[in-house]
């Protein structure tokens, strides 16, 4: 079922941002600090298939998304947009 974004909230981490979503993405705790860890995940491994992203963490409402330093949040932002419109 998809999600939508609702904010993004920086963080202290300029290579890291909060993402609020619509409604609960997970009951607990879920990272990924690879592409590799998120293979068993349909939905991280969508995320993760955003150029630039290196890390994720899903909890309740929200998830914090990590990229490269070298990659622009523009890109990221949308491509973790259209990943979580489509959904699984």
């Amino acid at each position: 079922m998809p999600y939508a974004i609702t904010r993004f909230d920086p963080t202290p981490n300029p290579n890291a941002l909060k993402c609020i979503l619509d409604r609960p993405i997970s009951d607990r705790p879920r990272s990924f600090r690879s592409a590799a860890e998120a293979t068993s995940d349909p939905l991280a491994a969508a995320i993760f298939a955003v150029p630039g992203v290196t890390n994720l963490l899903l909890n309740g409402d929200w998830l914090t998304v990590n990229k490269s330093s070298e990659s622009e949040w523009k890109p990221v932002k949308a491509g973790v947009q259209a990943a979580l419109r489509v959904a699984p």
